[in-house]
C-alpha cells in the first residue's frame, strides 16, 4: 500500500511537470472505440439494455487487462508497480490541464476581453457562453474547477487507493463514457442511462470526500451549512455536495440560471456571501490543491496506521 502512495505522488508530479499528453493519449483511442460501438448499438429497440451491453463491452476488457498488469508488476517488483502505476494514474488525472484552461479564462477577464473569456470558458463547460458577462463567466469557471477537481482528480486518486490500477482505469473509463453518452437528449436518454448511473455510483463516495476536503480547506462552517441545505436541490447527486461545499468554502455564490443548447435552465443557487469575481478562479484552484494534499496526507496516515496494527 505504501508503494501506491509513492505512485500517487509520482503521478501528481508527472502531471505538474508534463501536463496532459497531447499525442498518443489512451483516452483518444478509447473515445474512438466508444463512438464506433455506440454507432452500431444505439439503434432499434431495447436501447437501455443495449447501453448496458455497450458499457460492459467497453469496461470489462480494460478491467481484466489492468488487473492482469497489476498482478504481473507486483510479481516482478513493487518498484516496477510504482513506476507503471504512477504513469497510469498520471494519464487518468488532469489537474494541470484544468488549471491551464481555467487560468486562460481568468487572464482574459483581467484583460477585460469578454469575447476571449467566453471562448475560453466554452472549452470547459457545456452551457452556452456567448452571452455571459464577467460575473457569469467567473461563476462558470469556478463551478468547472470545483466539479472537475472531484471528477478528474480526487475521484481517480480515490479509486487508485481503493483498487489500484484497475480501480483508476475503471473510473476514468466510466467517467469518459458518461461524458460521451450520459446526455438526457433523444439520442442518449436510454442508451446512456447505464453509463450515467454507473458513473454516479463510482463518484458517490469520492464526491463526498471532496466536499469534506473543500470544507476543511476553506471556510468550514459555511461549506458544511451550504452542503447540508443546498446540495439536495441540485440535479446531480454528486455535483451538488461538491459544488455547494466548494462555493461555501470560498464564500461565493454559484449556480443560478444557465442556457444549454438555447434552452434556459433554472438551477438553484449554491454557496453564500457574494457574487464571484475573476480572482475567485485562482482561489478555486488553490482550494482544489489544498484538498488534494489533504486527501493524500489522509491516505498516508491510513497506510502508517495499517502498518503499525
Amino acid at each position: 500500500m505504501s508503494y501506491a502512495v509513492l505512485a500517487t505522488v509520482g503521478a501528481l508530479l508527472f502531471d505538474r511537470w508534463w501536463g496532459e499528453p497531447h499525442r498518443w493519449h489512451p483516452l483518444i483511442g478509447f473515445g474512438r472505440a466508444a463512438d464506433w460501438l455506440e454507432s452500431r448499438l444505439n439503434r432499434g429497440n431495447q436501447r437501455r439494455w443495449r447501453g448496458v451491453l455497450a458499457l460492459a463491452l467497453m469496461l470489462l476488457p480494460l478491467l481484466l487487462i489492468s488487473a492482469g498488469l497489476q498482478m504481473l508488476l507486483l510479481a516482478i517488483s513493487p518498484w516496477w508497480f510504482t513506476l507503471v502505476a504512477a504513469l497510469v494514474v498520471y494519464v487518468c488525472i488532469g489537474r494541470r490541464s484544468l488549471g491551464e484552461h481555467a487560468r486562460a479564462v481568468a487572464l482574459a477577464l483581467r484583460a477585460v476581453d469578454l469575447p476571449a473569456a467566453r471562448n475560453a470558458v466554452g472549452r470547459i463547460v457545456s452551457r452556452d457562453t456567448q452571452a455571459l458577462d464577467a460575473r457569469a463567466i467567473s461563476a462558470a469557471t469556478a463551478e468547472s474547477v470545483l466539479e472537475n477537481g472531484s471528477d478528474a482528480v480526487i475521484a481517480s486518486l480515490f479509486w487508485f487507493a481503493v483498487a489500484g490500477i484497475p480501480g483508476v482505469v475503471m473510473h476514468r473509463a466510466a467517467n469518459t463514457l458518461d461524458a460521451m453518452w450520459g446526455y438526457r437528449n433523444t439520442r442518449f436518454f436510454y442508451f446512456g442511462w447505464a453509463a450515467a448511473r454507473f458513473d454516479d455510483v463510482l463518484n458517490y463516495l469520492p464526491a463526498r470526500l471532496t466536499a469534506c476536503a473543500y470544507a476543511v480547506c476553506g471556510h468550514c462552517a459555511d461549506a458544511l451549512r451550504c452542503w447540508a441545505r443546498q446540495a439536495r436541490h441540485w440535479s446531480s447527486p454528486n455535483a451538488g455536495p461538491v459544488m455547494a461545499a466548494g462555493a461555501g468554502a470560498l464564500r461565493i455564490r454559484l449556480g443560478g440560471d444557465a442556457s444549454y443548447g438555447g434552452a434556459r435552465e433554472t438551477r438553484p443557487v449554491l454557496g453564500c456571501d457574494r457574487e464571484p469575481r475573476p480572482q475567485d478562479v485562482e482561489r478555486a484552484l488553490r482550494l482544489l490543491d489544498r484538498a488534494i494534499v489533504l486527501c493524500l496526507l489522509l491516505w498516508a496516515c491510513v497506510v502508517v496506521m495499517w502498518r503499525l496494527l
